[in-house]
């Protein structure tokens, strides 16, 4: 059974000395905007929401503790360090006999479209939660056929609350094999950048009516529910050492059908988070949030 109510979250996120998602176009620094509000793009939180429930996880009780056997899913857009079938591409895992679907799902003469997306939302929690477009042109072997997948778990970029203070540090690389070590080179230094402080808001919901088509069900919302809680375990680097990222709170709203009784842009708007990572609610008639602690 699809999801049975529409759901809204919300992520109250701590960055404290870290760089919480590098901008490549701009030497890696911290994203932010031209007022300086501090942001994570939504790709890089669906990244860490997908490396979590790849790592494995626990759901959550009523009381929001983990709780039961370890789970771990199939997850279809695996990063690089975290690819566990030693495919190459996207293209060889989607087409792949034991880990995909097989060639023939995509070949333009040989697939039903329509079937093609229901065996990849059944074998992929991530296509059947955020969508994916499977697109191979006429050159490729056995392609020829574009799907594009549309899920019902969305998720906005987080901002910080207040504008945030970026150091820039110079430092040196062991990555130079040049020369004969007595003088350093050009490529051996480097910067690395931080944001000194910074409370992180994300807001997400859940659609019903796209679950529909996909088979997102009302266990995969409470996977995402769990997952939500521990963001950043296991996702320790330099740029964000371990302790650096947390996960505060998890504002998790339930409606009472698949229509929602409040739009999202209203239950988002119900929450007001402050600078030190306090909150307030104004609670919406009828609909009472599960208020959880980050992991």
């Amino acid at each position: 059974m699809s999801l049975t109510k529409k759901i809204d979250f919300a992520l109250i996120l701590k960055v404290t000395n870290a760089n919480p998602n590098g901008d490549p176009l701009n030497g890696n620094r911290p994203r932010a905007d031209f007022q300086g509000f501090g942001e994570m793009t939504d790709v890089c939180l669906k990244r860490k929401i997908r490396d979590r429930l790849q790592d494995g996880f626990q759901l959550l009780d009523e009381s929001g503790k983990a709780h039961g056997e370890i789970i771990k899913e199939n997850i279809f857009v695996q990063s690089d360090e975290k690819k566990t079938d030693g495919m190459t591409s996207l293209a060889n895992r989607a087409k792949d006999k034991e880990v995909g679907l097989g060639a023939d799902a995509f070949n333009v003469k040989k697939a039903n479209k329509d079937e093609t997306a229901k065996k990849a939302c059944e074998k992929w929690l991530d296509v059947r939660s955020f969508g994916q477009v499977f697109a191979f042109g006429k050159s490729d072997e056995g392609a020829g056929v574009s799907i594009a997948v549309r899920g019902p778990v969305t998720i906005q970029s987080a901002f910080s609350v207040e504008p945030v203070n970026i150091t820039s540090t110079q430092i040196t690389k062991s990555v130079s094999g040049k020369g004969d070590g007595s003088k350093r080179g050009s490529d051996t230094m480097g910067m690395k950048h931080r944001v000194d402080n910074g409370i992180y808001v994300a807001f997400g919901a859940m659609s019903p009516q796209l679950a529909e088509r996909t088979g997102f069900s009302d266990t995969d919302a409470d996977k995402i529910k769990a997952v939500l809680t521990k963001l950043f375990e296991g996702d320790a680097s330099s740029a964000r050492p371990e302790g650096s990222m947390q996960v505060l709170k998890l504002i998790w709203w339930e409606h009472n059908c698949k229509a929602g009784q409040y739009s999202s842009a209203k239950v988002h708007g119900s929450l007001k988070v402050n600078a030190d990572g306090s909150y307030e609610l104004n609670n919406l008639d009828g609909l009472v949030p599960t208020e959880i602690d980050g992991f």
